[in-house]
């Protein structure tokens, strides 16, 4: 019974979050997989490690997918994007611990960023 409420509670908060937020819980779900994929790497969990980075790709896949090319920023968001894809593909390929935490340190800042311009955003309105 707990879990399916709780599966209820994250289907509505999903089906009832702004873009802005949708943007914020996709970083929040990289990062979280991008940690679980080191635990992975540092358990020698081959199979962990390999899942989660797929999910990392997957998030970062739907990321590239909304960008607007209509603003000049959106090509530079694809590059990032399209290096740090570049960089699971290698981490996955290797099992590379380093890797990963260069790319968690990306997600991160730009996670951290995205909060900022949410704060802003309400601000202005």
């Amino acid at each position: 019974m707990a879990v399916s409420g709780y599966n209820a509670y994250q289907q509505n908060k999903i089906a009832t979050a702004s873009p802005a937020d949708l943007t914020l819980m996709l970083y929040e779900g990289a990062i979280k997989f991008c940690n679980i994929a080191i635990a992975g790497v540092e358990q020698n969990d081959i199979q962990k490690a390999h899942t989660n980075i797929k999910k990392v790709e997957a998030i970062i896949v739907e990321f590239r997918s909304t960008l607007d090319f209509k603003y000049e920023v959106a090509k530079d968001f694809d590059n990032v994007y399209a290096y740090l894809y570049d960089r699971l593909v290698e981490a996955n390929i290797k099992k590379d611990k380093e890797i990963l935490e260069e790319v968690l340190g990306h997600l991160r800042g730009m996670r951290d960023t995205w909060k900022e311009v949410m704060v802003r955003a309400k601000q202005k309105s």
